[in-house]
């Protein structure tokens, strides 16, 4: 981030002699810069708070920013004792009928204070949503002043973002300072992913992740529905392909109300054409053989046009269950494809591709029609589709339709490539770097539990492979939008959920640091982590 603050001069009276008034003129340094440097401008923010616990402001000092995490992009502090919650006092005003009322309710409950619709009074915390306001949809401004908070927004997912910063500076400091925080995330797209399929995570499990995703201002659960191992939710449709145990579809749309009250979008993912094993014991007539009649894990033959119809039924199924603007696809590890002669060993996929797409067609092109077919179902249903980046191959003669996002996790599977080439290409993605941001259950395949120190000093999201950022030029939020830590489960027994919970509180914690602002935070390791025992 940039610097934001100019230098400012407060007058601060210090003493009355022979009647008098002398003033002294103190000047604070608060970073230099403009107040409205854009984020992601590159730079260390001055907002972050110091390494040392603050203390509370008296009433002729200027207090510490907000204890918050992620950090507050920008903070101007002043005069004044800030504000903190009275419970005899203190209400959280919003009006009755507009779009902040459940933000208020939500967070008179968290603070112990009554809700209100005012008027706002001293002592008092105003939510206002004003569309005129400056910024982008999820930043905000929380002014606290002569004993009151007013948090505005042009929506009521930056006044949440505001609450969250408010919350968490009482929990750490029991107060509010005096002074003006104008806060924006850096990158559009902050997440988590969990693996269910492999491994079954109760629903009040998940309810907890999104409370705590909310508090950390991440805005994208992604849901790996289903797997070889296990589909785990209820299906209509299809009742055969679902494993028990599983989620219902009551459990999944109250996880979805819980998750939208936190201004979170639920992104489901059905992987295919491979990853479909637990659909596949159901239905072995489209299970995909090779020339010796050797079953090809989780691979679904793409050559029948019945599979086609079985995938698009659960995907136009799963809908409406899910509302938001995103559908995961999957589309890697489609194992035909890591054969050293795929149209030899699946001659009948060679054949279809012929047949479909041309003399000069491949097993290749047949799985990227397989895709591209499947992103036209969800777009039917005014969906985004989102794609793992090993399913989008180098040249052939289908190309991946252009209205789609890549998820990137690795440089190394079949099909990869490295970051660059998709960007330059001109893909929007999104940052799964399998180095930093995935927690694979028994660490298998040389993968170790990321630690949330590596993510807060090494990771950005310009860091797409290993450890090396890919260029300024290509790495902004238009071009990478933003990244998710992933829970993958290949060894489901190797902890239980509760230890998952532990493992990744941490590093769930640095990834939301620094997808909101990827500078250089100014707290220490040592810092973060002490200030993440107040927040919570």
């Amino acid at each position: 981030m940039g610097r934001f603050w100019t230098r400012k001069t407060v007058l601060l009276a210090v003493g009355v002699v022979a009647a008098l008034t002398i003033v002294l003129v103190v000047t604070l340094d608060l970073g230099g810069g403009t107040d409205d440097g854009p984020a992601g401008s590159g730079g260390s923010p001055t907002s972050s708070t110091p390494s040392h616990t603050p203390r509370p402001a008296g009433p002729d000092e200027a207090g510490p920013a907000p204890s918050t995490i992620p950090a507050v992009q920008k903070w101007r502090p002043e005069i004044g004792k800030g504000w903190k919650p009275d419970r005899d006092r203190s209400r959280v005003v919003a009006d009755s009928q507009g779009p902040a009322v459940d933000e208020a309710r939500l967070l008179a409950r968290e603070l112990g204070l009554k809700a209100s619709s005012g008027p706002a009074r001293d002592g008092d915390v105003e939510l206002v949503v004003d569309p005129e306001a400056s910024g982008m949809r999820e930043s905000y401004q929380l002014a606290s002043r002569a004993g009151r908070v007013t948090i505005t927004a042009p929506d009521d997912a930056g006044v949440f973002y505001g609450t969250r910063t408010l919350l968490q500076s009482v929990r750490a400091q029991g107060r509010v300072s005096e002074g003006l925080v104008r806060d924006r995330p850096d990158r559009p797209q902050r997440g988590f992913m969990l693996d269910i399929a492999r491994k079954h995570f109760s629903a009040d499990w998940i309810a907890d992740r999104i409370r705590e995703m909310g508090d950390l201002k991440l805005n994208q659960l992604q849901l790996h529905l289903s797997d070889d191992q296990a589909f785990r939710v209820q299906s209509t449709r299809h009742p055969e392909v679902v494993s028990d145990p599983h989620l219902t579809k009551k459990q999944v749309r109250d996880l979805i109300r819980l998750a939208s009250s936190r201004h979170i979008t639920v992104v489901p993912e059905i992987d295919s054409p491979g990853h479909l094993g637990a659909v596949l014991k159901a239905h072995p007539d489209l299970q995909l053989r090779d020339t010796a009649g050797r079953a090809t894990p989780g691979a679904i033959d793409i050559a029948n046009p019945k599979a086609a119809r079985l995938v698009d039924s659960l995907l136009d199924e799963y809908a409406d269950l899910f509302p938001g603007p995103y559908w995961h696809l999957g589309g890697d590890e489609y194992q035909a494809l890591t054969r050293s002669n795929p149209g030899a060993s699946y001659p009948g996929l060679a054949q279809a591709a012929r047949q479909r797409h041309g003399a000069g067609a491949t097993v290749q092109d047949l799985a990227t029609a397989w895709l591209n077919d499947r992103a036209k179902t969800v777009r039917a249903h005014d969906k985004t589709p989102q794609v793992w980046n090993d399913g989008m191959h180098r040249g052939g003669v289908v190309k991946p339709q252009r209205d789609r996002q890549v998820t990137y996790w690795t440089g190394t599977e079949y099909g990869a490539r490295q970051p660059e080439e998709y960007l330059r290409e001109g893909w929007k993605v999104v940052n799964l770097n399998d180095k930093y941001l995935y927690y694979v259950l028994g660490e298998p395949n040389q993968f170790t539990y990321p630690t949330g120190e590596a993510i807060y000093r090494e990771w950005t999201p310009a860091v797409l492979r290993g450890s090396k950022a890919v260029p300024k030029s290509l790495s902004g939020p238009d071009r990478v939008l933003g990244g998710r830590f992933a829970v993958w489960c290949d060894l489901k027994d190797a902890q239980t959920p509760e230890q998952v919970a532990r493992g990744i509180r941490l590093p769930l914690m640095a990834t939301a640091q620094k997808l909101w602002d990827p500078g250089t935070p100014k707290r220490d390791w040592a810092d973060f982590r002490a200030l993440a025992d107040k927040v919570e």
